[in-house]
C-alpha cells in the first residue's frame, strides 16, 4: 500500500490517502476534497471509503462532500451516532480495499467515541491513531465538555485514555508507522513533535504516556496546562456529526462588494490586512486578524475571537486573495457568516495611533498594560509586572474588567495577537487611546 499524507499548515492537521492495488481510502480530510481527488488522479485510482477518526473540532471535514460525489463509504464508530449515511466501524470489523485490510480499534480518551485505523498489507502495518496518539503526546480530553449535543467529562475521558494507551495497542508490532491527526501546534493536544509520524517502538520509549505509572499520575499529568479553548470548537464536532455542506457551494454563496459605504451599521468586520495597514485606515467594528501567510494561524483566532454564526465582513487586500480566504475561513465552517467580501478601494476614515516606544519606556506608570497571551504563557513569567493578564480568546467578553483612565497598551509573545487584541479594544471602547506595543515587545523580554 502506497500512503501519502497531507499537512494543512495553519491548523497543524494531517489527513492521508491509501492506495492499494488501484483503490483509495482517505482517513480524516481535510473540508476541500479537491486534493484528494487530484491525488487519486495521479494514481488512477478509485476513492471507495473515508474513515473518520472521531468527530473533529478544530476543522470541518469533507466526509459527507467525498461521499455524494464519489460514492464512497463512509466508516466512523457507532457511538458517535452520525447523522449522515456510514458504515459503523468499531472493534472487531474490519474492510478489505485493494489487498489492505483496514480494521478498526476503539481507543476512547480524546472522545468517547474516537478510533483507530489500522491498515496492513503483507508486512507493513500503519495505525492512524487520529487525535488519540500523537507524536510524542496524546489527545487532550478536555474538548467534549463543551462540545455542543456531544459532552463527556474530562476526568472520565482521561482515565479512558490511560486503559487505551495501556491496553489497545500491546499487541502491535515495534515497526508500526504512526500517523496522527495533529501536530506541533494544534490545540487538540499539547507539547508535540515537529516530526509528521513515529513508530509505535519509538512512542513506547519516548512517548510519557506509555511510561509505567498510576492512573491517577497519568490523569494529573494529562489535564494540567492543557491550552485554551477556542469557541468554534463545540460548534465543528456538531457540523461534523451532522454532515458537513458541499464547501464548493457554501464559499462561492458569499458576494464581492467593492461599494464600502454599503456595509451596515453595527455588524462585525474581520479585516484580514497587515497590520500597519489596518491601522492607517479601516472601516468602523474592524477587527484586525492578519492573514499575511500560512503562519499567520488566521483560522484558529477567527475561530476564537468569533462566534460560531456571529456575522461578519471579511475585508481583503485585493480580490486576488478571495479564494484563499474563503477556504480558509471555511476550513472551520464560517464561511456562512460572512455578510459580504469587502476590499477598501474606498478612502475609510477609522485609525489608531501609533505608539511611541521610548515614551512608553520611559512612563510606563502612565499606561494600562494589557497582556493577551494565554495562562499558561502568563504563568511561565509575566513581562510586565503591572499587567492585566486577559488571553486574547477571552477579551471581547471581558474588556469591561479594564480601566480606561489611562490609555491602554496591548501585548503579546510576539505581536500577531497583539495586533487583533488592541484591534478589539479599539472598536470597543470608543473614548480611550488603545495602543498595539506589536513586535516592540522584543525589547523588553
Amino acid at each position: 500500500m502506497t500512503i501519502k499524507q497531507f499537512k494543512d499548515a495553519p491548523l497543524a492537521h494531517y489527513s492521508y490517502a491509501i492506495v492499494s492495488d488501484g483503490k483509495m481510502a482517505l482517513v480524516d480530510p481535510s473540508r476541500n476534497p479537491m486534493q484528494y481527488y487530484q491525488y487519486a488522479e495521479e494514481q488512477n485510482a478509485e476513492i471507495v471509503a473515508v474513515f473518520e477518526t472521531h468527530p473533529h473540532a478544530d476543522f470541518v471535514s469533507s466526509h459527507m462532500q467525498i461521499h455524494e460525489e464519489t460514492g464512497a463509504t463512509i466508516y466512523v464508530s457507532k457511538l458517535v451516532g452520525a447523522d449522515y449515511p456510514h458504515q459503523s466501524f468499531d472493534e472487531g470489523d474490519e474492510v478489505k480495499i485493494g489487498k489492505a485490510s483496514f480494521s478498526a480499534r476503539n481507543t476512547p480518551g480524546h472522545s468517547p467515541d474516537s478510533i483507530t485505523v489500522v491498515a496492513k498489507e503483507g508486512e507493513d502495518t500503519a495505525l492512524f491513531t487520529g487525535d488519540t496518539l500523537f507524536i510524542g503526546n496524546v489527545g487532550r480530553p478536555d474538548l467534549r465538555e463543551k462540545a455542543g449535543n456531544m459532552k463527556a467529562k474530562r476526568v472520565e475521558l482521561a482515565k479512558d485514555m490511560y486503559h487505551t494507551i495501556k491496553n489497545k495497542f500491546t499487541d502491535l508490532p515495534d515497526d508500526a508507522v504512526v500517523y496522527p491527526a495533529h501536530g506541533a501546534g494544534s490545540l487538540c493536544g499539547k507539547n508535540m513533535s515537529d516530526a509528521s509520524s513515529s513508530t509505535l517502538g519509538n512512542e513506547r520509549m519516548g512517548n510519557w504516556a506509555f511510561k509505567e505509572q498510576t492512573e491517577e499520575e497519568f490523569v494529573e499529568e494529562i489535564l494540567k496546562d492543557q491550552p485554551f479553548i477556542p469557541s468554534y470548537f463545540g460548534f465543528n464536532v456538531d457540523i461534523n456529526k451532522t454532515g458537513p455542506e458541499n464547501v464548493q457551494r457554501t464559499k462561492w454563496a458569499n458576494k464581492l462588494q467593492l461599494d464600502v459605504t454599503s456595509v451596515e451599521e453595527g455588524v462585525l468586520v474581520v479585516d484580514v490586512r497587515d497590520a500597519d495597514d489596518f491601522k492607517s485606515g479601516h472601516l468602523a467594528n474592524s477587527i484586525n486578524i492578519m492573514a499575511r501567510s500560512e503562519s499567520d494561524k488566521y483560522e484558529t483566532w477567527l475561530g476564537a475571537i468569533v462566534q460560531p454564526e456571529e456575522p461578519f465582513y471579511l475585508v481583503l487586500d485585493s480580490v486576488d486573495q478571495l479564494e484563499e480566504l474563503l477556504e480558509r475561513t471555511a476550513k472551520i465552517g464560517y464561511e456562512k457568516q460572512i455578510k459580504a467580501v469587502v476590499t477598501l478601494s474606498q478612502s475609510v476614515s477609522k485609525t489608531m495611533e501609533k505608539l511611541d516606544v521610548e515614551e512608553f519606556k520611559n512612563h510606563q506608570d502612565e499606561y494600562t498594560i494589557v497582556d493577551i497571551r494565554n495562562n499558561s504563557e502568563v504563568e511561565e513569567g509575566k513581562i510586565f509586572e503591572s499587567a492585566i493578564a486577559i488571553p486574547l480568546n477571552e477579551l471581547r467578553d471581558r474588556k469591561d474588567e479594564l480601566p480606561k483612565d489611562k490609555p491602554l497598551v496591548v501585548h503579546c509573545a510576539g505581536g500577531y495577537r497583539s495586533a487583533a487584541g488592541s484591534s478589539i479594544l479599539d472598536k470597543e471602547f470608543k473614548d480611550a487611546k488603545i495602543f498595539d506595543l506589536s513586535d516592540a515587545i522584543k525589547d523588553f523580554q
